[in-house]
């Protein structure tokens, strides 16, 4: 049953360009049903398989059984690809334009299910790939200089990211005759001293990190969410870095390596990504690039909660919890502030918070659900940031980690202070004259504002029920 969810994208894309263009009408209809599709998937997977698809998925190398973090990922990616397909048919309107970019998403789509399921070295970077690809002509979709210009800053890091990691690659073949999780994992522990296997690890992580855009390799992801389509921005915030990058760093140290091996690494990685990118968040004077920045500090959270997980004992158990509940919560609110910039967008002509003000009698929904998820990246409770900071921190001081665990809490204060100025200088004070026309966004793009805002309150409400029924793997998820 896994297989279908890098089969039926494959399969849409052939049937969306058979010749004659009979399906081409059907080209968003036919996302939609998939990222649907993948939902209901990834909150009820049916144990039972076709023999077919079974035979498939040892083809394809996909993991069995399904973990919590591949069922997090797989919601994640479903919920984020509707956002944008709806942000997407409210923000373009010429029908051969929508019909491309929904290629490229069953492509990204593709790709991104391929990195999530396989439990192969190889086969996880050549999804990767896919993913890759497809984000740098989605970024470049537009036509225009700044898009044409972040392609190319993505592309070049991409391609820097792929030369490690393929390198990286290659070197644990040599010493484990496979690229199989479990066959590298065994040579990993026969030949835990050999200097070239420590360089192989730290080649294949610094490519992820390249990918997942954390400091200091986070160059290229403010002008890539900048300058890509406001649909787009949305889908590479909400998920398609945290796939490309941060999942696959997770099941590098989870299914592979141990988290052990460079958990100090991680954890100076992810404090200098929070601080870094909520420091640079305060400078800015574009919407778009200053959730950029937030999302290299968000990200940050979370892989210091996988290097608290390498300390191992119940802080660690608990730290991996933390981050990947932090994790999901990241993907919703910042899909719905990318929501809120695009709905923002689409009615003053601009994300330059220095020509807007006074929208929030004229945008409601969008200022309250800038709002809910603005208090929610900054961990107020009792909404879903509050709990998954919560937990990383307790998990931090059990751990022994207390400079790391007030470094959280001071970010989490930093997060505060440019959210706030967000909020100010986009919905409060006076509106300017050329704005006293706006008026709140379209259908599609509201009624995403509305759903996500309700996720970030429900989970945040029901969070004991959420974390021990579905979300984080506390009693023997790995």
């Amino acid at each position: 049953m896994r297989s279908l969810l890098i089969l039926l994208p494959l399969a849409g894309l052939i049937l969306l360009n058979l010749p004659g263009g009979l399906l081409a009408g059907l080209a968003l209809p036919a996302v939609a049903a998939l990222a649907i599709f993948e939902i209901v998937l990834a909150v009820y997977l049916p144990t039972a398989a076709f023999p077919a698809l079974e035979q498939v998925q040892q083809l394809l190398h996909l993991s069995t059984p399904l973990d919590s973090l591949a069922r997090v990922l797989l919601l994640s990616i479903g919920i984020v690809m509707l956002a944008s397909l709806l942000v997407l048919h409210a923000t373009v309107k010429a029908q051969r334009r929508r019909f491309n970019v929904a290629n490229v998403l069953l492509i990204s789509l593709m790709g991104m299910n391929g990195v999530v399921l396989v439990h192969d070295l190889f086969s996880l970077y050549v999804f990767l790939e896919v993913t890759s690809v497809a984000s740098f002509v989605l970024i470049a979709s537009s036509g225009e200089d700044t898009g044409l210009e972040g392609a190319f800053k993505y592309l070049v890091l991409s391609a820097v990211a792929t030369v490690l990691m393929l390198s990286g690659v290659a070197m644990m073949f040599l010493f484990a005759g496979s690229t199989d999780f479990s066959a590298v994992a065994a040579a990993l522990q026969n030949n835990s001293g050999q200097l070239l296997l420590k360089i192989a690890i730290g080649t294949f992580g610094c490519g992820l990190l390249i990918k997942g855009g954390l400091v200091p390799f986070h160059g290229w992801l403010p002008d890539a969410y900048q300058s890509a389509p406001a649909a787009i921005s949305v889908l590479l915030a909400g998920v398609v870095t945290k796939v490309s990058g941060i999942y696959a760093l997770f099941r590098l140290g989870i299914s592979v390596v141990g988290l052990q091996t460079f958990s100090p690494v991680l954890l100076a990685v992810g404090a200098l990504s929070m601080v870094v990118g909520a420091l640079l968040a305060l400078r800015q004077n574009s919407l778009k690039r200053l959730l950029a920045y937030s999302s290299v500090s968000q990200v940050g959270y979370i892989v210091l909660g996988l290097g608290c997980a390498g300390m191992g004992g119940p802080a660690g158990k608990l730290g991996l919890a933390a981050a990947i509940f932090h994790l999901f919560n990241h993907t919703i609110f910042k899909t719905l502030l990318f929501v809120n910039s695009a709905a923002l967008e689409q009615r003053t002509g601009t994300s330059d918070m220095s020509v807007m003000g006074g929208l929030g009698s004229r945008m409601p929904i969008t200022s309250t659900s800038s709002a809910i998820a603005a208090l929610s990246i900054a961990g107020i409770p009792p909404l879903s940031g509050f709990w998954s900071k919560l937990l990383l921190i307790i998990a931090l001081w059990q751990a022994g980690l207390y400079a790391y665990a007030s470094l959280a809490v001071f970010v989490s204060v930093l997060t505060l202070a440019y959210m706030l100025t967000v909020q100010r200088r986009v919905f409060f004070g006076k509106c300017r004259e050329d704005l006293l026309s706006a008026r709140e966004a379209s259908g599609g793009i509201v009624l995403v504002e509305a759903a996500l805002a309700l996720v970030i309150i429900g989970v945040g409400v029901l969070m004991p029920y959420v974390m021990n029924s579905f979300l984080l793997p506390l009693k023997g998820g790995f």
